[in-house]
């Protein structure tokens, strides 16, 4: 085992090497990615449609292939799940990723091919250690166990040839066998789709192991690490762990989450940051003094980027690398080695640098609130919760938002329904803070709130502990990727929370 581990870690830092390549050539790399893309998929029917094989430029590209929402490829898909092949891609399809939004009850069924999974999640997860080791040279990370906690779907049979699950039950399953024997818990625990169980049994089977390094989305995680906690009696994870150096987060922003972990977890515990979506894996941290991922250029997806501005035109119009600016919202565009061609991913993102190219994802194109004019992104958002918990003392769990609509009876405002880590007696000042932070993070906001013309004080609500996942279990959708959607610009999701209050 430790040799394994020791063989493990010395390829994973001999691999820096190419990083430096792409990081030196971005532009290059991205034309030769597209490259490889069109060349697999002039072989497609798609390819054909658009005329793939007369495509010699991005410039060309763009021209013949529309952006495509996933209603727009799903025909497509459906008939790769028929067993039809050469469809989006030109080897066979033998996964999806099931993947459930959280602004709608529909599953997209996201095709993973051998090169999606090889040369993009895996090598990308292989980047991320590589990263790790290049500012953290004396890891001992491969030493101990990787606890995973993801996997919130059994995996399902489309027919005798593929297979579907969400994204983490599907990694897990095609994981080579070195990087089972450094992964906890067990494959059967994992994948687990009854969470309130699987969390327990999470607990009771890793105490006694040595685990390094956790990866899972923070909500999820935060629950496991509070059950550890209570079964052992200690008061810091790095007491049950001492050797744990490292979490990974993704799926939701870890700004409200930063002071709960480092309180629960202790001294000495790295946080990075990823981006893994069931299309593609994108960016991850690799400084974790600094803010911001760097995107991933070489790994099987091209990117484009959509101002704000164009979404919902006709023909919308998207810029390169070359032309982003830092601090402006985009719209992620990709085209990728699982079929996936000028497809919308629906977060939006910012850079934060572009000496190496560095994003941040600011939200999503469908959670946000502008029924004012405000225009509050769930960026301002988790900035805001984080600001109003630092200044009350309150550490918040889970929250989502909405706006209060002009009425007889009230004047506008934003309602929030916020889970904290202890409820408190009065939100009183929470609501007061929250609403310093967003005027100071949002110049619309601040003026739509001026003397209370357009909107009043935030209408703050501190809810018991549990209504968030008796609200995701009542929708099918507890546990795994599936989380609160943050912010709606309708009252269709707080309303229904609100009956559980």
């Amino acid at each position: 085992m430790k040799l394994l581990s020791s063989s493990i870690s010395r390829l994973a830092r001999f691999r820096y090497w190419r990083i430096e390549q792409w990081l030196s050539n971005p532009i290059t790399a991205q034309r030769e990615v597209l490259q490889d893309l069109v060349t697999h998929g002039q072989y497609t029917e798609f390819g054909r449609k658009y005329g793939f094989d007369e495509l010699f430029s991005i410039s060309k590209f763009k021209a013949a292939v529309p952006i495509h929402e996933y209603d727009d490829l799903k025909p497509y898909i459906e008939r790769i799940m028929q067993g039809e092949e050469n469809v989006l891609w030109n080897t066979p399809v033998s996964w999806f990723a099931k993947s459930s939004g959280t602004t709608s009850d529909k599953s997209k069924f996201i095709p993973i091919t051998q090169e999606s999974l090889e040369d993009c999640h895996f090598q990308s997860a292989k980047d991320v250690l590589t990263l790790y080791y290049n500012s953290h040279t004396e890891s001992d990370l491969l030493t101990g166990k990787a606890l995973v906690i993801g996997g919130s779907h059994q995996i399902s049979q489309v027919n005798e040839d593929m297979q579907y699950g969400d994204l983490s039950a599907v990694l897990l399953q095609n994981t080579p066998m070195w990087a089972n024997w450094i992964r906890t818990p067990e494959l059967s625990i994992a994948l687990m789709d009854e969470w309130e169980q699987k969390i327990e049994q999470l607990a009771q089977s890793t105490i006694q192991e040595d685990v390094t390094s956790i990866s899972g989305v923070p909500t999820w995680t935060l629950i496991l690490i509070k059950r550890i906690l209570a079964i052992t009696g200690k008061e810091t994870l790095k007491e049950v762990w001492p050797n744990l150096e490292l979490y990974i987060h993704g799926g939701v922003s870890f700004t409200p989450y930063k002071d709960q972990f480092k309180k629960y977890i202790g001294e000495g515990c790295t946080y990075l940051e990823m981006y893994n979506a069931s299309e593609g894996f994108f960016a991850a941290q690799d400084n974790p003094e600094e803010d911001g991922m760097l995107l991933f250029l070489e790994n099987g997806i091209f990117y484009e980027f959509m101002p704000i501005a164009e979404y919902g035109k006709s023909n919308p119009q998207t810029i390169g690398l070359n032309k982003v600016v830092i601090g402006e919202n985009y719209a992620l565009v990709i085209s990728t080695n699982g079929g996936l061609w000028r497809y919308l991913v629906g977060d939006t993102i910012q850079f934060v640098s572009l000496n190496p190219y560095k994003i941040k994802v600011s939200g999503r194109l469908k959670q946000y609130i502008n029924a004012f004019g405000e225009e509050v992104i769930a960026d301002n958002a988790d900035k805001a919760i984080a600001i109003a918990s630092a200044k009350t003392g309150l550490l918040v769990n889970d929250y989502t938002a909405a706006p209060i609509y002009f009425g007889d009876q009230n004047q506008g405002a934003h309602e929030w329904l916020i889970e904290f880590d202890e409820k408190p007696a009065n939100t009183d000042a929470f609501a007061y803070e929250l609403d310093s932070a967003l005027k100071s993070l949002n110049s619309d906001y601040e003026a739509k709130r001026y003397k209370d013309i357009a909107l009043s004080l935030p209408v703050v609500h501190a809810l018991n502990n549990g209504v968030f996942n008796a609200w995701l279990k009542q929708q099918g959708k507890l546990g795994g990727q599936h989380k609160i959607p943050r912010l709606s610009n309708e009252r269709k999701y707080i309303e229904a929370i609100k009956q559980l209050m």
